[in-house]
């Protein structure tokens, strides 16, 4: 039994190594001085692998990443990200089509926006009859309140956040700390949704990308997590690397894995995250009907369908 993804660990960061599959498993090579070192990777309990620049991986080790369901994600120069998802072919599609009920309808999807931001600011912290871009209004002025604060503790004149991939090493190292931190995680919160089997894409707040959803679910975690740990790191000399170095460990002691997988679950069905997990099945492919609902697949349906005639197959 491989680990839940609930009991793996975060993320890995690695760059200019060489990702490869050998007899013992996957490792990362590099060359040095002493010749070609290793460090095995433990891939079967790594939830998402951070591919920085000068990385380069052999199909077998790809292959393993796939059979073992690990998210990788990479990481480019210039704070630019592509995110590339692996999805176990065994992931049953419950949360999908709880997330996919939810999303095509107007209402609900405006309820499930709302259950992100009382997750976020607390209960009832959102008057009743509010619209979506209030919510927005709502949450950037608690942001900037946050920003204020935070810049206040650290010492701190003035702060403005400032994402600009074409002058990347120019930004202030609060605001790489924070680019590299949000990266990191948004990694993690990929390689959470992936594993529940649900779509990337299907964002309640954001939308436009096959990442919304990743955006929606890792804005629940900021405000605790990566911003104040950017501006802690107001004085580093390499605040992008003591970004992702101290977030593993806070990623650790707050348990984040766990939470994340929790929180998809209250947010987008919060009756079915109530309820106990069934067991499933080795064959967990049916046939949907639109009047009897779920059939088991894999049975010759034929005498049904055409009033019992003999069909050589």
């Amino acid at each position: 039994m491989l680990p839940r993804i609930a009991d793996s660990l975060s993320f890995l960061y690695l760059e200019t190594v060489r990702i490869v599959q050998d007899d013992t498993g996957v490792c990362a090579q590099v060359d040095s001085p002493r010749g070609v070192e290793r460090v095995y990777l433990p891939t079967a309990s790594l939830s998402c692998a951070l591919l920085g620049p000068g990385t380069s991986i052999t199909q077998p080790a790809l292959a393993t990443f796939a059979r073992h369901g690990t998210t990788l994600v990479c990481v480019g120069a210039g704070g630019v990200r592509s995110y590339a998802g692996i999805l176990p072919a065994q992931l049953t599609t419950d949360w999908l089509e709880h997330q996919a009920r939810a999303w095509a309808d107007e209402g609900e999807r405006l309820r499930v926006a709302v259950r992100m931001y009382e997750h976020r600011f607390g209960p009832a912290s959102v008057p009743a009859g509010t619209s979506l871009a209030q919510l927005r209004g709502l949450e950037g002025q608690r942001v900037k309140a946050l920003y204020r604060l935070l810049a206040t503790k650290h010492g701190i004149a003035r702060f403005r956040r400032n994402y600009d991939p074409a002058a990347w090493d120019d930004q202030d190292p609060v605001n790489l700390a924070l680019s590299a931190s949000n990266a990191a995680l948004y990694g993690v919160v990929h390689a959470a949704i992936c594993a529940l089997g649900c779509s990337p894409a299907l964002g309640f707040i954001h939308a436009g990308t096959q990442t919304s959803f990743v955006y929606d679910i890792a804005d629940l975690y900021k405000a605790k997590v990566t911003i104040p740990l950017a501006f802690s790191l107001a004085g580093s000399t390499q605040p992008e690397r003591e970004a992702r170095v101290r977030l593993r460990e806070e990623f650790r002691l707050i348990k984040l894995m766990p939470t994340i997988v929790s929180d998809i679950q209250k947010v987008i069905a919060p009756t079915a995250a109530a309820q106990p997990p069934t067991a499933q099945t080795a064959d967990i492919v049916h046939l949907w009907d639109p009047d009897l609902g779920s059939l088991p697949a894999g049975v010759n349906y034929a005498d049904e369908a055409v009033g019992g005639a003999d069909i050589p197959w």
